[in-house]
């Protein structure tokens, strides 16, 4: 939850992260793979040309996260046989129920909603995230020439410090879980 809450990455991009995909001291992941929607397995190709980016994090989730990678290698999220968890499958077995036990089940919305939420935070008068840098971690594709010739996205002190600065809106869990919950927890 608190990945996709914290980067509105897509749950196909999240459940391919790999240990390697944590640069910048934890602070920068990078989206480079997904899951295939069908088959559990790594590929090498993403939604469009603006899925391949960098999405930097708060400190605060770095850390969290940072305690949740340390010592892995390979999958960060993973099966006990190692292989990518299907989404489709998590939202089935575990999310969709969850959502509906809190009255907030939506067809076809369980891991959009994360999208959602990091969108709608972003943009909120009370952070005003730039608009490119925005667009940018969220995978949106440039839509003027402006956007287009927007050097922003290629200057990591300043996402850093629009990362820090616009926050992440959510209360942090006090432990970091182990791995993604079977079915039945």
């Amino acid at each position: 939850y608190v990945l996709l809450a914290a980067t509105g990455m897509r749950v196909s991009e999240a459940l391919a992260l790999e240990a390697r995909h944590f640069i910048n001291s934890g602070r920068t992941i990078v989206v480079e793979q997904q899951v295939d929607k069908d088959r559990p397995r790594i590929v090498n190709f993403l939604k469009s040309d603006a899925s391949w980016r960098q999405i930097e994090l708060h400190p605060d989730v770095a850390d969290y996260l940072r305690k949740f990678v340390i010592g892995k290698s390979g999958l960060i999220l993973h099966t006990k046989h190692g292989t990518p968890y299907l989404y489709g499958n998590l939202a089935e077995d575990w999310l969709d129920q969850r959502f509906a036990k809190l009255g907030r089940y939506e067809a076809g919305m369980g891991w959009h909603s994360f999208k959602r939420f990091r969108n709608s935070w972003l943009r909120a008068p009370a952070q005003r995230c730039q608009e490119d840098l925005r667009k940018f971690w969220l995978a949106h594709k440039p839509k003027d020439m402006g956007e287009l010739y927007s050097a922003l996205k290629e200057d990591l002190p300043t996402r850093l410090a629009e990362a820090e600065r616009v926050g992440y809106g959510f209360v942090l869990p006090r432990e970091v879980v182990p791995n993604v919950p079977r079915k039945g927890l």
